[in-house]
């Protein structure tokens, strides 16, 4: 991906942190900002959703898991950028979530909760950091396409393409293009809000 960027006339570094411990997260802001200058943008895109299980078989571990990888590493990360945007005057948080925050999925409970988690974690990181000209919003995406998926879950991407409107899989792309509108000067008085990227899903007849 950074070769990728640096080909089409961008800036990119790799930076190796594990974003659930505290001291990894300081050395990762101090390290991009030594090599790419103050954060004033931060998307918070780490996060996991498997193992799925149904409710009565979810270990303590696996609970555990689902909230530090979706929601803890989220916090570090926000408080750490949060801090250096302040002595900015400002800047964009964008959180991704998931729809199956407002629309659960089954033998998703853990990931259901932790995706919660991120929305209302965002509505009050904008609520807070706001008066600090810290607008703070999440993409909430549906299903997206990634290669192998159709053989691996043929009933599920079925599913989805007979119910969403737009009758397609999202591509990563769709997302990226959410989060760069949410993170522009176009999106200046948008801040505490949940995008929906799920092709018209979440508008789809429940019954």
């Amino acid at each position: 991906m950074v070769r990728a960027i640096a080909q089409a006339g961008g800036t990119a570094v790799a930076i190796h942190a594990d974003l659930d411990t505290e001291g990894d997260v300081a050395a990762f802001f101090a390290e991009a900002d030594d090599r790419l200058g103050p954060v004033d943008i931060l998307v918070n895109n780490a996060g996991q959703n498997f193992p799925l299980h149904p409710l009565a078989e979810i270990s303590l571990d696996e609970w555990r898991a689902m909230f530090r990888d979706n929601l803890e590493s989220m916090f570090l990360c926000t408080q750490a950028a949060a801090a250096v945007m302040r002595e900015r005057g400002g800047g964009a948080i964008v959180n991704i979530g998931s729809i199956s925050a407002t629309n659960p999925a089954t033998d998703h409970s853990h990931y259901n909760s932790a995706k919660s988690g991120v929305v209302t974690f965002t509505r009050s990181c904008a609520q807070e950091l706001g008066p600090f000209g810290i607008r703070v919003n999440a993409v909430s995406p549906g299903l997206i396409h990634k290669p192998g998926i159709e053989k691996a879950w043929p009933e599920g991407v079925g599913r989805w393409r007979s119910r969403a409107p737009l009758r397609r899989l999202g591509e990563p792309e769709d997302v990226a293009d959410a989060c760069l509108f949410l993170a522009s000067p176009a999106a200046r008085w948008i801040s505490g809000q949940n995008l929906a990227v799920d092709g018209g899903m979440l508008a789809s007849r429940i019954y």
